[in-house]
């Protein structure tokens, strides 16, 4: 529906040209709005937007006073520059749409929107549909508007503004989850609608033929598929040329800031389809694949540009658009107030529909978090309306084929909307919150406080006495401030000790808590050190916001349920196991296997130092006890993170020693380039000799960084060489069994095998540990073990529950083969009559193949056969 113009029937206007000198003082003097915004916004306690919004409606109106009064002229050349400056809807929808997208994808914690992406999906897209469709009819029943034009309407108001209440959120200490599906339901519902806007837009415009709805819905595919393939097209063709500019750090960050917009127009002007999806597909893709192709410094760097522009962005959208609300205005009927207040108390009503009925009903599905009632309510009156919702009211006064009548209600409607929003519920916002006591610590938060306050008074106490030592100040000063902040430093620990609200539970969750929060400090440590590889560091990172976000809601259930899944194997790694056994598309899950050996390998390294941290600072809150719990909890993370480890030492030898060798090289060049900057600033070398040096480590460490190539076909050969069960094949049986044996992969927690399910194969432990529960015993089977062949063997319905302990990789055998092999393997044999006698069952119920009858060799297993999930 876009007409050469614009996207969704935005026409140009003319505009009068304006004096250079003109523009860019009044450009310059709306940055200096903007930087002095925010301190007051601060001062005052309301949301940054709202200030933005005042300030932008005071100007517009003051130019249009100025150009009307008789009582001076003096200020008229300012007026009527500022009502000249050229605002246009493309002006919102191409320049600063893009750059607030694109920035918040560059921030998003991808992982942990894959985590809630149910929620956020339904929340996106249900709410704005809910919202246009309520909006829409309760216009429809009280004015004398089309409903065609009610829809319209009821799209432009649906979108909305997160940025207030996520900010107090924050500031609260909100649950994370809470505020991260916040922010990704915003996203996605701009998309939804300007989506529907663009639907609607062409049913009220003259000239233009009436589309059917079984067509505008029928174009949504495309909108949504093509927009995503060209942002992630044009992401991967920006990412390839930021590679190719490794060495040139201000050519990648160009490169990066024309992303969006080229994104944005290719996919408007030339595949028909939504910028705004185009833009977040190439946030997301870069957001994935960057930190991997860049240098971490240029990533960093980049990361602050792009805040910056947002911040620019997001400030001038306000302004500009508050700058229209006065001319918006112009015209006002008594009854439009009415319909203004129809509007709102529609919105309103959707909104509670999403919020008391449809997150409830995703929450007992096990879709979503709990939000408690008082979150709920401070999101509904939490949910202002921006320059998005002004800038598409823009786009239709615009339009010269839009009726004059629908035009001025559209305008009138949208722009009283956004101001209620804005000066009425954006003021009030934080009374509200107070008002439901969200903006007091819970007892865990308080006990957590004084924990931190003890911990680090006992920090600063050592490190003010070596302070006073060091630089041998007077000894009866350093006497008499010592005694005072040991009154504090006995106070704050008393307080994290004794609080009577805390049960011995809450604070073993607290320890963990603090203990997860150090894992992520030593993450963030070894991230700037260059000691973790930039593509392992977001997974790192997720994994620790994961581990304290799960801590702090079920606390030591929460705590070892997310610590397991940070070494299973995840959905993704099922994927590329799947690529390569049905497909044979080795790429993906070489990378996936490569990733998970180097992020094994920084877990290790990172869980033994947290045995330090329990030492040095939980036991001296929490006792010996908390601490010896802790100590125990984290020595279980050790060895389920090294036997994991050592299961792939035995599908892949010699590629983790390979990834060892190069850990040590990076620390090597790291640690020399650290001596080098220390000599710099000593003065030992010159500017010159340290530049030298240092372009040389680059060239080094850019060798250093390439991952060694790793084979992914399953070396099954050696792998089943080190099981004892098939030591007395030969080369040419044992050649066979490596082509008749599957490979799949569990994880902690996974049932492998079910009571009365007939199951036709036979399991070998090739690493992890399995635990067999039958008849009220329970077994625990190791590496080189198997289960599964008693009921095989006896014809039963198998009365064993198997489950994995650790993450486990299992070899399977089907039946017709692995009796053949019980005529090859006296070993084999032996076991089977072994685990029979360990369960009391009677040898003589086995139905054993005879080892003296003609064998006939393993058949030739075929390609599609080898390796299942």
């Amino acid at each position: 529906m876009t007409d050469g113009y614009g996207s969704f029937g935005i026409f140009r206007v003319a505009i009068e040209p304006m004096d250079i000198v003109v523009l860019t003082t009044i450009v310059a003097a709306l940055f200096v709005v903007v930087g002095a915004a925010e301190p007051v916004a601060a001062r005052l306690r309301l949301p940054y937007s709202v200030i933005l919004a005042v300030v932008g409606t005071m100007i517009g109106g003051g130019a249009i006073f100025f150009l009307q009064t008789e009582l001076t002229d003096a200020l008229n050349p300012v007026a009527e520059a500022i009502l000249a400056l050229p605002i246009r809807s493309d002006v919102f929808l191409y320049v600063f749409l893009p750059t607030l997208i694109f920035q918040a994808t560059l921030g998003f914690d991808l992982r942990r929107m894959l985590d809630d992406w149910v929620p956020i999906l339904v929340l996106a897209v249900v709410a704005v549909v809910v919202a246009t469709v309520t909006v829409g009819y309760a216009l429809s029943w009280t004015s004398t508007l089309p409903l065609m034009a009610c829809f319209l309407i009821g799209a432009i108001v649906s979108t909305t503004d997160p940025s207030a209440v996520v900010s107090i959120f924050r500031s609260i200490s909100a649950p994370q989850r809470l505020a991260r599906i916040i922010e990704g339901e915003s996203l996605l519902n701009d998309a939804a609608a300007i989506a529907l806007f663009g639907l609607f837009m062409g049913f009220v415009m003259l000239g233009v033929p009436n589309p059917t709805l079984g067509d505008a819905f029928g174009s949504f595919p495309m909108l949504i598929a093509g927009g995503a393939a060209t942002g992630w097209i044009m992401a991967r063709i920006a990412v390839w040329l930021m590679a190719l500019f490794r060495r040139y750090e201000l050519a990648q960050i160009s490169v990066c800031v024309a992303l969006p917009y080229l994104a944005y127009i290719v996919a408007e002007q030339s595949v028909g389809a939504s910028g705004v999806i185009a833009v977040v597909a190439a946030g997301l893709t870069l957001n994935i694949t960057g930190p991997g192709r860049l240098p971490p410094a240029a990533w960093v760097n980049l990361r602050e540009v792009w805040d910056l522009l947002a911040h620019w962005a997001g400030a001038l959208i306000f302004i500009l658009a508050a700058l229209l609300i006065p001319r918006l205005l112009e015209g006002v009927r008594a009854e439009d107030f009415v319909l203004v207040g129809v509007v709102i108390a529609a919105a309103i009503v959707a909104r509670i529909l999403i919020l008391f009925l449809l997150l409830p009903l995703l929450t007992k599905m096990k879709l979503s978090p709990n939000v408690e009632r008082p979150y709920r309510v401070a999101i509904l009156w939490g949910g202002l309306r921006g320059a998005v919702t002004l800038a598409l009211a823009l786009a239709v006064t615009e339009s010269f084929r839009v009726p004059v009548e629908i035009k001025h209600v559209v305008g009138i409607l949208a722009t009283g909307f956004t101001l209620f929003t804005l000066l009425v519920q954006g003021t009030t916002l934080r009374l509200v919150i107070g008002w439901l006591g969200l903006d007091r610590l819970s007892p865990m938060d308080q006990a957590l406080a004084n924990q931190v306050v003890a911990v680090s008074l006992q920090t600063v106490r050592e490190d003010v006495a070596k302070t006073t030592e060091n630089y041998e100040l007077n000894r009866d000063i350093a006497r008499t401030e010592a005694k005072r902040f040991a009154e504090r430093l006995d106070g704050a620990v008393k307080a994290a000790e004794d609080d009577a609200e805390i049960l011995d539970r809450d604070r073993v969750t607290l320890g963990l808590i603090a203990l997860a929060g150090a894992e992520r400090d030593t993450i963030l440590e070894l991230i700037r050190e260059g000691t973790v590889p930039p593509p392992l560091a977001g997974i790192l990172m997720s994994d620790a916001d994961r581990l304290i976000e799960a801590t702090r809601g079920r606390g030591r259930i929460g705590y070892g349920r997310a610590s397991r899944q940070s070494v299973g194997y995840g959905p993704l790694f099922r994927f590329g196991v799947f690529l390569n056994n049905r497909l044979k598309f080795t790429r993906p899950l070489a990378r996936l296997t490569a990733n998970r050996f180097e992020l094994l390998l920084s877990q290790r390294l990172i869980l033994r130092d947290l045995h330090g941290f329990i030492n040095g600072r939980i036991r001296r809150i929490h006792g010996r006890r908390v601490a010896d719990l802790l100590h125990e909890m984290l020595e279980r993370r050790v060895e389920t993170v090294t036997t994991a480890l050592e299961g792939l030492r035995l599908q892949y030898p010699g590629y983790a020693e390979e990834l060892e060798r190069r850990f040590i090289r990076r620390t090597a060049l790291r640690l020399e380039q650290r001596e080098y900057d220390i000599m710099r600033g000593d003065g030992l070398i010159g500017a010159e000799l340290h530049t030298v040096l240092v372009q040389e480590i680059a060239r080094r460490r850019q060798i250093a960084e390439k991952r060694p190539p790793l084979d992914v076909a399953l070396q099954k050969t050696e792998l089943i060489r080190q099981i004892p069960l098939f030591e007395d094949l030969e080369t040419g049986p044992l050649r066979r069994l490596t082509r008749a044996l599957q490979t799949r992969y569990v994880n902690a927690g996974d049932v492998i095998m079910r009571k009365d399910v007939a199951l036709k194969n036979v399991f070998f432990v090739a690493s992890g540990a399995v635990e067999l529960e039958s008849a009220g015993q329970t077994l625990r089977l190791g590496r080189g073990e198997m289960f599964g062949q008693i009921a095989l063997l006896t014809a039963r319905r198998r009365r064993a529950v198997v489950r994995a302990i650790t993450p486990t990789i299992l070899l399977v055998l089907d039946e017709a083969r692995f009796r053949r092999l019980l005529t090859r393997s006296a070993l084999l044999r032996e076991a089977v009559h072994e685990s029979a006698r360990e369960r009391g069952i009677s040898e003589d119920l086995l139905e054993m193949p005879d080892p003296t009858e003609t064998t006939p060799a393993l058949p030739r297993v075929e390609a599609s056969d080898q390796g299942k999930v």
